[in-house]
């Protein structure tokens, strides 16, 4: 997969495309469904495959405080997005310049001109443009125009419900992570590269890796049972916090995990972590020892749930 990051980037148009847009937040059956019907019509016409997706979000970048919780960082969209055999990612900045773009002006200056559009698979329910003028319809007519051809995508429904990502948002409130896989088609997970940290954990005594989520908070936040993918096909058990630290002032989310049995030290190396169950929420201690006890009880209510749960632990 070429991943195309803004159109300065894309040095000359495309010769042709087939393509999707969306926010695709969590890569999940439903999006995996719209990628097959993607790459199926792309394979008919002889044209390579497209996703578009924005960063931030649309709704980020309008309503930041009331923008839902990711699924995924666009870290791991991107991965997961290569695993599907996607032949361009186009990853545009959403800022004030393309939202002030009239839906005719997207359609003209990304769609024609620079993609050379020959098909778009998209929602009947999308909309874009300045104000959100521009839907299904309004694409189609366009299509007319400019010699591309407009398709809706299907919906995927599973125990009798649309298959979304609102719907996986809040089973992961509700702690239900096997029921989130189901609908993901895949364990949830989060990765990226153990970076350097304060060291506290380890004068605390439980060192941990540490990877660097940045700002835009995700779904889940507090203590987690995991396990530890990516080093060596080994599958580590462990214990990860999601959130800010308050007890010691942390700015910006960091994902640390205090790994089972190991003192390995793997600074650079990239990992997965798959979330299990949620053990309790982040909170702030009066002091350092009131965290170091609470992380000795984090320990044990996760080696209980090791213990009493049957864990999938393929690499």
């Amino acid at each position: 997969m070429k991943l195309i990051r803004g159109l300065h980037n894309l040095k000359q148009p495309l010769p042709g495309c087939v393509a999707t847009i969306g926010n695709f937040d969590g890569l999940h059956l439903g999006h995996q469904h719209v990628i097959n019907q993607l790459q199926a019509v792309a394979e008919i016409k002889d044209q390579p495959s497209l996703v578009m997706l924005f960063e931030p979000q649309p709704m980020e970048f309008f309503d930041p405080e009331h923008a839902p919780r990711r699924l995924y960082r666009l870290r791991d969209k991107i991965r997961h997005l290569s695993q599907l055999g996607v032949d361009y990612l186009l990853c545009l900045p959403f800022n004030q310049s393309l939202a002030s773009l009239t839906a005719a002006q997207f359609v003209e200056q990304i769609l024609v001109e620079k993609l050379n559009l020959k098909h778009l698979v998209i929602g009947d329910d999308f909309r874009f443009g300045r104000g959100r003028e521009g839907d299904f319809d309004f694409l189609r007519e366009e299509g007319r125009r400019h010699g591309f051809e407009v398709e809706n995508t299907h919906s995927l429904l599973i125990d009798g419900e649309r298959v979304s990502s609102t719907r996986i948002r809040q089973l992961i409130l509700q702690n239900q992570f096997t029921e989130a896989r189901h609908l993901l088609g895949r364990p949830y997970t989060l990765s990226g590269k153990v970076a350097h940290g304060r060291k506290l954990g380890r004068e605390l005594g439980f060192p941990t890796i540490n990877i660097r989520l940045g700002k835009r908070p995700i779904i889940a936040q507090g203590i987690f049972a995991v396990l530890v993918k990516g080093l060596d096909n080994r599958v580590l058990r462990g214990v990860a916090s999601i959130g800010t630290r308050p007890t010691v002032n942390g700015v910006g989310v960091i994902l640390e995990v205090y790994i089972l049995n190991f003192s390995e030290r793997i600074y650079g190396r990239c990992v997965e972590v798959e979330l299990l169950h949620k053990l309790r929420d982040e909170e702030r201690f009066d002091s350092l020892a009131a965290l170091t006890l609470q992380i000795k009880r984090d320990i044990d209510d996760a080696l209980t749930y090791f213990e009493h749960n049957e864990i999938l632990e393929s690499p």
